[in-house]
């Protein structure tokens, strides 16, 4: 086994019998290192991070267990108008590197906990969020768990809604299949991120992230029970802006020469046909109540698998005009 996995295993096993029987057992808190940092980068939301906070508050995990670190990434209502939000309940750092990912490290720079707890400000953690993560952590070196699609209106659901509600935030998927978990959702030790390294910028961080945990022999797994609710994307343009970022992302992890430039078109044909493929998942799934619904999300489907094949090509182009 991995040397350092194996004595994180051992520290984990010590420190997770001591606060998951906290309500039976309660112990002397310990203010000056907390269990876990709940890490959270915020950037122009301050609604959504109310919302955030709120939940955290209302953690089963026993509130001095563990502090939440809101990394700021300069948000134009100033530093105040978060400060007012936080009211207290969260460490507050400002980032000034633009991107979650800088704001995630700047975040871990400046918490004290023995593990890491990311997410999102515009996620909401469902109760036992942080217990889930903790139960993740004693069968695996670093856990995602799952994420929910909420929409502004059940029965109203837009396109783009219906769509993300299909397919967006599948997690068990991305851990399972893919072998990367997204960082909205992600669950680790200190010392696992200190070996691993910071996020890095100008690729997709968490797909990035995980390949570098994976290849230092850490093993990653999904956690069910630890929840989170993420809102869906209300329109094309949002959901296009999303997609043009993951492209952009995927084509800087694609690497360099010809065997990868050949990969990237083989990749952009298949969107799509894949389309087609996908097609099923939409008639299938529980998270769409009519067949309106369902329409909309395979108008949704289509429409987005064959703009990201364009948008691959472009990128693909872009990138032999600049060489």
């Amino acid at each position: 086994m991995h040397r350092g996995r194996a004595c994180w295993a051992e520290k984990l096993e010590q420190m997770t019998e001591i606060s998951l029987d906290a309500d039976r057992r309660q112990p002397a808190a310990q203010p000056d290192r907390p269990l876990i940092s709940v890490v959270v980068p915020h950037y122009n939301d301050l609604q959504g991070l109310a919302l955030c906070l709120d939940c955290l508050d209302q953690q089963t995990l026993p509130r001095d267990r563990f502090e939440v670190v809101v990394a700021d990434n300069g948000s134009p209502q100033g530093r105040n108008a978060v400060e007012a939000v936080l009211r207290g309940r969260a460490k507050l750092v400002v980032v000034e590197e633009r991107g979650a990912g800088p704001a995630r490290n700047g975040a871990v720079a400046a918490s004290g906990g023995l593990i890491l707890a990311f997410t999102d400000s515009d996620c909401a953690p469902e109760p036992g969020w942080l217990a889930g993560g903790l139960d993740g952590l004693k069968r695996y070196d670093f856990v995602g768990g799952r994420v929910r699609v909420s929409v502004a209106d059940p029965d109203r659901m837009t396109g783009a809604e219906a769509f993300e509600r299909v397919f967006a935030f599948n997690f068990e998927h991305y851990i399972n299949r893919k072998h990367f978990c997204g960082s909205g959702n992600l669950f680790c030790s200190r010392a696992l991120f200190d070996e691993v390294g910071p996020f890095r910028v100008g690729v997709s961080e968490d797909v990035d992230w995980s390949r570098r945990a994976r290849a230092a022999g850490f093993r990653l797994g999904y956690e069910p029970t630890a929840v989170i609710w993420h809102p869906a994307r209300r329109d094309w343009h949002e959901l296009s802006a999303k997609w043009r970022r993951v492209n952009r992302e995927s084509f800087g992890l694609a690497g360099d020469g010809p065997r990868a430039r050949f990969a990237w078109m083989l990749k952009a044909c298949a969107l799509p046909s894949s389309a087609f493929v996908h097609s099923g998942r939409v008639f299938a799934s529980s998270e769409l109540s009519t067949m309106g619904q369902r329409l909309l999300a395979l108008g949704m489907l289509f429409r987005l698998r064959f703009w990201r094949a364009w948008d691959a090509w472009r990128i693909l182009f872009a990138s032999g005009r600049q060489a």
